[in-house]
């Protein structure tokens, strides 16, 4: 099982959509792969045409276990996409709600860690959607991935966001026997705006080999594929922004390449 998050502490810079499109694709090649919704707003699971507000089940349910998770919960949450490959653990809002307990139990870091050992064999890859905050939610999906992407609107104040990004990065991989091997990906870019370009050069020049070669564009066939409730992949294969979440893809499957 490969175990990759997606994560930034600032909203409305793509993860749910660099979620889902990585996901989509990685499926289509053939993999067995799971979607992990980790943020109170249920965008992922939204995405999905599932009510984070209403839902029964959720992943919310694994961090009311006292003790070992039953080998037989996380199976119990997991919904299928309708897209062939793809399942979905979704969030509820609820979750918004263990901030609250977190310091008085002990060991909520690490549920979502021992979710994913339990489900090991089932998968092949796995994808984390994390909150825009930093607290257990955030730490449940930094101490499981293996692989951390960064998604960062090119934008200044976003830019100014992942600096925060980082900071967390570092002290968690301080408390990890391996540090958590990230990538930094520009998205929302739009070549046509002296700002998207100013803010791509900036994160170059700062991050240098820690920002991806390309680019994820604005592109409004990743917003219809969300008003679907489809995978980018599944609405069209060819849209630029696919392409884009394609060559992504490829960069990290093969990081030397």
């Amino acid at each position: 099982m490969h175990i990759w998050a997606v994560a930034n502490q600032k909203g409305g810079v793509g993860k749910t959509t660099t979620v889902v499109s990585l996901a989509g694709l990685l499926a289509d090649a053939g993999n067995r792969v799971l979607m992990v919704d980790l943020d109170p707003h249920g965008s992922l699971t939204s995405y999905f045409r599932f009510d984070p507000d209403s839902i029964e089940h959720s992943a919310y349910d694994l961090f009311q276990v006292s003790g070992k998770i039953p080998d037989t919960l996380p199976r119990q949450l997991i919904l299928e996409t309708g897209h062939p490959n793809l399942s979905l653990l979704p969030a509820s809002t609820a979750l918004a709600t263990l901030e609250r307990h977190a310091q008085a139990q002990g060991g909520m870091g690490l549920v979502i860690s021992k979710t994913l050992a339990i489900l090991w064999d089932d998968y092949d890859y796995v994808l984390i959607d994390s909150p825009p905050v930093l607290g257990v939610l955030m730490i449940n999906a930094l101490a499981a991935c293996q692989q951390l992407v960064i998604p960062v609107q090119t934008e200044f104040l976003a830019i100014k966001g992942l600096e925060r990004m980082v900071r967390t990065l570092t002290m968690i991989n301080r408390a990890r026997k391996r540090p958590v091997p990230y990538l930094i990906v520009p998205t929302l870019f739009d070549r046509r705006t002296q700002a998207s370009n100013k803010s791509l050069r900036s994160l170059k020049d700062s991050y240098e080999e820690l920002v991806w070669h390309s680019v994820i564009p604005v592109d409004t066939k990743l917003r219809d594929a969300s008003t679907a409730g489809v995978a980018p992949s599944a609405l069209d294969a060819s849209a630029r922004g696919v392409k884009a979440y394609a060559s992504l893809m490829d960069s990290l499957l093969n990081p030397a390449g």
